[in-house]
This record gives structure tokens, C-alpha cells and sequence, in this order.
């Protein structure tokens, strides 16, 4: 049986040794050629030293390797914490440090701008790099990712993990503070992928386009997936809706998975999807956000024989709720009912269940909720928490997941977003720290006060609102604020709109008041 994430890799490779299994640009490798990589990567890792439980950082582009580090970690009896490559040098040396990170696996090129945040970092013992350009000078051992790839491990391979174990740490904004691990077992995963092949009808002949970081749980569920049912996933990164489109053109693409923002990319007038049919195209998903309706319209137009899933989901559960393309027409803003084998309640202040029409918090219960929080016990406890409305005895020390996300439903059941309970930004698909945001806008040295906030957007879904105070003595020049916001961040956490105020409103206790801003937003 397959418990591990890397044993649906040996599987598909012994039931479809010669299929395609992964396909970058020019590189295409069969299911036989991506097991053999992987276990010379992970008898490698071993070697130098990875041993069980040991965190691996993976910062790289969307490639071959990225998905042979993945499996080949797991394999190996590691953790896998995949870095998303738009993070800056800090916002990555603030992840290893974190999760006291062991390994990292990246290139020469991008180890050299991240080298000044990692030489005080004591957890890293070694590196794995990619020679795409000379050595960074750093004092760690490092090893050639193509020599460990190229190795043979012994006939009989010891696994050292267990289903329970550990497997990933995906890193997440939430409402206050840097980012947080979420951490995933191999079941949690495997689960997952096992749900979304169910209610999606994956296949082997499933040919699915990669646009989402692995580093997001929708794109990790979608490598997974691939990798459980045998199909070919096909990974690509861009700039233009083009790209996209020849790509679904050029690979008989029949899945694709996206987040609002690309979705408004393809429908646009002047998308080069308007001039062409897709009749592989099987299904898209969306997730992230509420795809904007008159997206929603484009494509059900410009697609007629795809159908589209709208979906809902959070990194500390994974997937929870899907709206099958049957039930568009009659509820096109409802995120759908819970996917199979998972339990969604709606519960108001008293732990007690909402009726349809009352909002309440979306609570999921079911085999994907995570373990919590790298590190953060307290936090663990404020997420995942004992089932509200069954007897303690009778779960047997489960916890369900308290998703932050006020929801409602319909007479027969069916979801609707309303609103976050927390002061968490979603855009683009990203998770946003209004605190993040702010400790960046203050290191400008132009400010005396921040305060950030999320306002609607029809192509973002919400957009961030920055609202500052200038220094006395200091003549705000708005445009050289943002500009060292794009210097120090990614691009999806500089704010849109910069209002400049005499003074931030305070609370009685002399804190921001966040609620009377977002009053003063509306007004």
C-alpha cells in the first residue's frame, strides 16, 4: 500500500514505467527515469547527512529538479519545505531559521543573494545546489544536485517514515507576524490527493498544466495528484496570458488549476483565448478567491465544453469545500459543500450550529486538517480545537480546524463567503500579513505610523490599502515609498493605494483602531 508520499511515485512508476510523468521546456522524463532520479537523490541526501525529521528547504524555479527534491526528501525520510522564489533573502532566512532548517536545495545564482541572510543561520549543515553560475562564497559544505540525481542506492531501500510522520512545512501568512509553518503529514497529503482525484475524475490520461507554486497547498495537492493517478503534469512559469495559452494548445493540456488573478488574465478581451478552442481541456479549478462573476461568464463562454470547479480551501486543512460545475448556473458565488470524506460546520459565537441565512465560522473536520503550527503551540490551539457539538470521548483526541473564515448557507446546504474574522489580506491567491506589510513600510525611515488594510479589488479579489503618517520632518514622496516596498518585498505585498493621514485613529489603550479605518474605507 501506498503511506508514503514517494510511494506514489514507485507506484506509478511500476504501473506506467515508460509514460510521460513530467514535462519543463525541453525536459520530459517517464515515471521510470523520475523514480530513478529521485532515489539516487535520496540515497545522496542520506549520505550527507539528512536524517529523519530533518527540514529541507527547496528554493527554486518551477522545474524538474523542484519536483525531484520533493519526492526525493520524502524518500529519504526528510521534511520538505518548498520556498516560494518571489520571497526576498529575509523573508527566506527568516523560514530556515524557523524551522531550523538542515539542508538547502537552490542554484549557485540564487544562493548568492541569499548567502549575507543565511551565514548567521547555525541549523544549515549542508547545501545542495544547481551549478547555474559560480559558487556562492559560503562555509557550508556544498554538494552537486546532478551527482546525487546520478546515484544508485542500495537494492533493498529502508524507509524510516510512517504515515503520522511529517512530511511538509508549508509557510503562510496569517493575520499578525511573519509567516507560520504549517506542517502536513504524509496522510494529510496523501488524503488530499486522493479527495481531489475522486471529485475531479483524475486519470492517467489526465495531462495537467503546473502554473501554481508548489509552495501553495493547491499546487502541491496538484503535483500529488498527478503523481497518485499516473498522470503527466506539465510545469511552466509566465508572464503573459499567451504563454498559457499556447502551452494548453501545444500539450493537450486537459487540467488546469488557478487563482482569481489569472483567470481575469485569460478572459480579457485581448487574450489570445479568444481566438482558439481547447477540446482537451477537461476541467479548471479555481481557488484563492471568489472568481469575479463576469470572469466567471468569459469563461463558461470561451469554454463550453470545460467544466469549472470553484473551490475553497486553507493551508491548515488542505482542501475543504468544491461546487460541482452542474450547480453554476443556480449558485455561481457558493464555494460548494464539503469534498468527500470531510465534515464542514457553520458555528456561531457559542460553539453552536448556525441555521441557513446565519453567519458563522466555517469549521472543518476531516482526514486533511494539519498538525498546526511549526513551533507555535499556542496558535496550534487557537486553530485546531475539539469538535464543537460531539462528546470528547467520541473523537478520540481529534481536533477540527477553526478556519478564521465567516461563512453562510443556503436552505440545501450549499456555502457562501462572507468575510475573514481576522484582519488577514487575500490577494492574488497569497495569504498577507497587515503587520508584515507595516514593518516594511516603517523600515522606509519616512514614516512616523502605519496601518495597513485590505479593500476590494475585481481582479484581486482584495487589494491592500496602506494608510501613513509621514515623519515631521519629512516631505512623503508616495512614489519613492513604493518604490522601496518593491525593493524589500514581493510584489503581491506592496500596497496598491497609500493615503497619507495627520494621525492614525487610536483606541482607548492608544492602539490602531482597525475597525474604524475600515468604517471610514466604506463610508
Amino acid at each position: 500500500m501506498d503511506f508514503l508520499i514517494h510511494h506514489l511515485l514507485r507506484s506509478s512508476a511500476l504501473n506506467y514505467p515508460e509514460k510521460e510523468a513530467l514535462v519543463h521546456g525541453e525536459q520530459r522524463l517517464s515515471y521510470a527515469e523520475v523514480a530513478k532520479q529521485t532515489a539516487g537523490l535520496a540515497y545522496g541526501l542520506r549520505k550527507i547527512g539528512l536524517q529523519r525529521g530533518d527540514r529541507i528547504g527547496i528554493y527554486l524555479e518551477p522545474s524538474v529538479p523542484q519536483v525531484l527534491s520533493i519526492f526525493g526528501i520524502s524518500q529519504a525520510g526528510g521534511v520538505f519545505v518548498p520556498i516560494n522564489t518571489l520571497l526576498f533573502p529575509e523573508q527566506v532566512a527568516h523560514i530556515a531559521s524557523d524551522c531550523r532548517m538542515k539542508g538547502l536545495i537552490t542554484t549557485n545564482s540564487k544562493l548568492s543573494s541569499l548567502a549575507p541572510a543565511l551565514k548567521e543561520l547555525s541549523s544549515l549543515e549542508f547545501l545542495v545546489v544547481l551549478p547555474d553560475a559560480e559558487p556562492a562564497n559560503l562555509a557550508i559544505p556544498s554538494h552537486n544536485f546532478e551527482d546525487l540525481c546520478q546515484l544508485l542506492p542500495p537494492e533493498t531501500w529502508a524507509d524510516v517514515s510512517i504515515e503520522v510522520d511529517l512530511a511538509a512545512l508549508l509557510y503562510t501568512s496569517g493575520s499578525t507576524g511573519k509567516p507560520k509553518g504549517v506542517m502536513l503529514n504524509h496522510a494529510q497529503i496523501i488524503a488530499g490527493s486522493s479527495i481531489v482525484s475522486n471529485y475531479l475524475s483524475i486519470t492517467a490520461a489526465d495531462r495537467i498544466l503546473a502554473v501554481l507554486p508548489f509552495s501553495f497547498d493547491a499546487g502541491l495537492n496538484q503535483l500529488i495528484t498527478a503523481f497518485e493517478q499516473g498522470s503527466t503534469i506539465v510545469l511552466m512559469t509566465f508572464s503573459f496570458a499567451r504563454e498559457i495559452t499556447q502551452m494548453l494548445l501545444k500539450e493537450e493540456i486537459t487540467a488546469l488549476a488557478g487563482v482569481p488573478t489569472l483567470w481575469s488574465l485569460l478572459s480579457r478581451p485581448s487574450s489570445s483565448i479568444h481566438k482558439h478552442q481547447f477540446p482537451h481541456l477537461r476541467y479548471i479549478t479555481n481557488t484563492g478567491g471568489a472568481m469575479p462573476q463576469n470572469v466567471l461568464a468569459s469563461l463558461r463562454e470561451l469554454l463550453p465544453t470545460t467544466q469549472i470547479f470553484l473551490m475553497y480551501g486553507l493551508t491548515e486543512a488542505f482542501r475543504s469545500t468544491y461546487l460541482p460545475p452542474t450547480e453554476l448556473d443556480r449558485r455561481p458565488t457558493s464555494i460548494g459543500k464539503a469534498i468527500p470524506n470531510t465534515e464542514i460546520l457553520v458555528v456561531n459565537e457559542q460553539g453552536k450550529l448556525c441555521q441557513p441565512g446565519e453567519v458563522g465560522e466555517l469549521v472543518h473536520r476531516g482526514p486533511t486538517v494539519s498538525m498546526g503550527y511549526w513551533g507555535k503551540p499556542d496558535l496550534t490551539a487557537h486553530r485546531l480545537r475539539p469538535h464543537p457539538l460531539v462528546e470528547p470521548e467520541l473523537m478520540n483526541g481529534e481536533k477540527v480546524c477553526y478556519s478564521g473564515d465567516l461563512v453562510k448557507t443556503d436552505e440545501e446546504g450549499f456555502l457562501y463567503f462572507v468575510s475573514r474574522r481576522d484582519t488577514m489580506i487575500k490577494s492574488s491567491g497569497f495569504r498577507i500579513s497587515p503587520t508584515e506589510v507595516e514593518e516594511v513600510l516603517m523600515q522606509s525611515g519616512f514614516l512616523q505610523g502605519a496601518a495597513v488594510i485590505a479593500i476590494p479589488d475585481e481582479v484581486l479579489g482584495q487589494a491592500i490599502k496602506a494608510l501613513v503618517v509621514a515623519k515631521e520632518e519629512v516631505s512623503l514622496d508616495t512614489d519613492a515609498l513604493l518604490t522601496f516596498c518593491r525593493e524589500q518585498s514581493p510584489h503581491y505585498m506592496v500596497p496598491k493605494v497609500v493615503e497619507v493621514l495627520d494621525e492614525l485613529p487610536k483606541t482607548t489603550s492608544g492602539k490602531v483602531d482597525y475597525p474604524a479605518l475600515r468604517r471610514r474605507e466604506k463610508s
